[in-house]
C-alpha cells in the first residue's frame, strides 16, 4: 500500500511540473544534452556519423602511385618544356629504332625548309636506288624512276608513310648520296645530345650501326616538335594518298579520343619488336613518351596511352618562378646606380608531383656578394636552383635585370677607397640562400 502511494506522489509530483500556464515557457528536457555537444552541433550542423568523418574538411592528400610498367625492352616519359625524365626503364640501353630514324630523316629536311634552302613545292626527280621496287618487303610510297614529285609530297610520304623509297629520294636530291645525308644526321645527332644514337642509312631498315636508346628518341621527338614547328603538323595527319594508294598513318594514338596526341613516330623490326613515340598536350603541359621492343603494335599504343595518363593525371605544371622580376638586389660599386636586381630572363615552369607544392624550395648562388660596374642587362650574376625533397628539379641563370653603367669621378673614387679599405672582392665573394 505504502509502495503504491510513493508511486502516486511521485506521479503527481511529476504530473504539476508539467502542469505550466500557457504563458510560461514549456521546459526543454533536451537542455543538458545540448550543453554538452559540440558548438558545431548547436548551430543546426550535423553531429559526424563515420570515423574520421570529422577530418573531412582537411586536404585531402595526393598518393603518386608507382610508374606504369611494360612488357617491353624499353620507355621514357618526358616533360616537353624541361626534358626532365619522369619516369624510365632502361632509357639507355642500346637499341634499333627501326623507322624512328625517319624523325631525324624528316629534321634534316625540315631544317633546310627552314633556312631557305629548299621548298615544299620544289620538284625531285626519282633516281633509281629510290626505286619503290627495292623495297617491296617494307613501308613505301610507290614512287616511280624518272618521275618528278613535290618535296612535299615526299615529306608527307615520309612521315605519314613511313616510305623507305621517300628517305632515298630526299637524301640523294639534297646530299647528292645516302652516305652525305647520313653524315649530316650524325652531325644533328650530336648537336642535339644524343649521345647513344648513330645512324648508318636514312630509312631505319636493320643495320647494327644504326643504333639509338629511348632517352634519345624522345630527346630527338622533342626537337622535331621545338625546332621544325612547321613540318610537325604533318605526324598528326591520319593518312596520306599518293599515286592512287592511300595509306594510314601506323600512330593508333591519333584516334584516341581521351587524349591530345598530335605526333609522332612509330618504328617495327623483327629484330627489335614494335616502337612508338608519341607527344600528347593537356592544361598547358606537353609530354613525350617513347617505348622501344613492345610486342605488337596494338601494345605499344597502349604503352604510350599509359604513359601519358601517368603524367597529367599525377604530375602538374608549376611556376616557381617568374621572368623580368626581381627576386633580390645587390650592391653595385663604381656604377651611376647603387643597387641591381637580380632575376630570370624567362619563367621558370616546372612538372612536379601533384600535391607537392609545399615541399619545394628555391635556393641561389652568387658569383659575389656585391658586383662592379658596368653591368650589361642580362649579365649572369649567379644561379637560382628549385628543389624538391633535396633533389634538384631545375636550374636557371640569375641575371642583372637593367643595364648599370659606370658612375661619376667622385662616386667612383669614393666607391675605389671603400673597395680598399673593405678588401672587397667581387670575383671572390659568395652568397647563397634557401627559401
Amino acid at each position: 500500500m505504502l509502495g503504491k502511494l510513493k508511486i502516486t506522489l511521485c506521479a503527481c509530483a511529476l504530473a504539476a511540473s508539467f502542469a505550466v500556464s500557457a504563458e510560461e515557457a514549456v521546459p526543454d528536457p533536451f537542455a543538458a544534452l545540448r550543453a554538452k555537444a559540440p558548438a558545431a552541433a548547436q548551430q543546426g550542423q550535423s553531429a559526424p556519423q563515420a570515423q574520421g568523418a570529422a577530418a573531412a574538411a582537411a586536404p585531402v592528400p595526393v598518393v603518386i602511385p608507382e610508374a606504369p610498367s611494360f612488357d617491353a625492352q624499353s620507355w621514357v616519359l618526358m616533360d616537353y618544356y624541361s626534358g626532365r625524365v619522369i619516369t624510365e626503364h632502361n632509357k639507355d640501353e642500346k637499341i634499333w629504332p627501326a623507322s624512328l630514324t625517319k624523325m631525324m630523316t624528316a629534321y634534316v629536311i625540315g631544317m633546310e625548309l627552314k633556312a631557305g634552302r629548299l621548298h615544299m613545292e620544289d620538284s625531285v626527280t626519282i633516281p633509281e636506288s629510290a626505286w619503290s621496287k627495292n623495297y617491296s618487303d617494307s613501308s613505301k610510297m610507290f614512287i616511280e624512276v624518272g618521275k618528278t614529285i613535290k618535296v612535299g609530297d615526299l615529306l608527307r610520304g615520309i612521315i605519314i608513310q613511313s616510305g623507305n623509297d621517300a628517305c632515298v629520294a630526299m637524301a640523294i636530291h639534297l646530299a647528292g648520296t645516302e652516305e652525305g645525308f647520313v653524315s649530316v644526321m650524325n652531325s644533328y645527332a650530336r648537336r642535339l645530345g644524343l649521345k647513344n644514337t648513330h645512324f648508318s642509312n636514312v630509312h631505319g631498315l636493320f643495320d647494327e650501326n644504326n643504333y639509338s636508346t629511348a632517352y634519345d628518341m624522345a630527346l630527338l621527338g622533342r626537337a622535331v616538335i621545338r625546332d621544325v614547328p612547321n613540318e610537325y603538323p604533318l605526324y598528326s595527319q591520319k593518312e596520306f594518298t599518293f599515286n592512287g594508294i592511300k595509306q594510314t598513318n601506323r600512330n593508333r594514338l591519333l584516334w584516341d579520343k581521351t587524349l591530345q596526341v598530335d605526333g609522332i613516330k612509330t618504328g617495327h623490326l623483327s629484330q627489335v619488336g614494335y616502337n612508338l613515340v608519341t607527344s600528347a598536350v593537356k592544361d598547358g603541359m606537353r609530354l613525350v613518351a617513347a617505348v622501344i621492343g613492345a610486342k605488337s603494335d596494338k601494345e605499344r599504343a597502349a604503352d604510350n596511352r599509359a604513359l601519358l595518363l601517368y603524367g597529367f593525371n599525377y604530375f602538374e605544371l608549376y611556376t616557381p618562378v617568374e621572368g623580368g622580376k626581381a627576386l633580390l638586389s645587390r650592391r653595385v660599386r663604381l656604377g651611376d646606380h647603387d643597387e641591381v636586381g637580380l632575376g630570370l630572363l624567362n619563367s621558370l615552369a616546372l612538372l612536379i608531383p601533384r600535391g607537392s607544392q609545399p615541399r619545394i624550395k628555391v635556393g641561389y648562388r652568387l658569383k659575389s656578394s656585391e658586383f662592379t660596374a658596368p653591368l650589361k642587362k642580362g649579365t649572369v650574376l649567379g644561379s637560382l636552383e628549385v628543389s624538391l625533397d633535396d633533389r634538384v628539379l631545375s636550374s636557371a641563370p640569375l641575371v642583372a635585370l637593367s643595364e648599370i653603367g659606370e658612375g661619376g669621378f667622385f662616386s667612383r673614387t669614393l666607391d675605389k677607397i671603400i673597395m680598399f679599405f673593405t678588401g672587397s672582392d667581387s670575383e671572390s665573394a659568395t652568397d647563397t640562400e634557401e627559401e
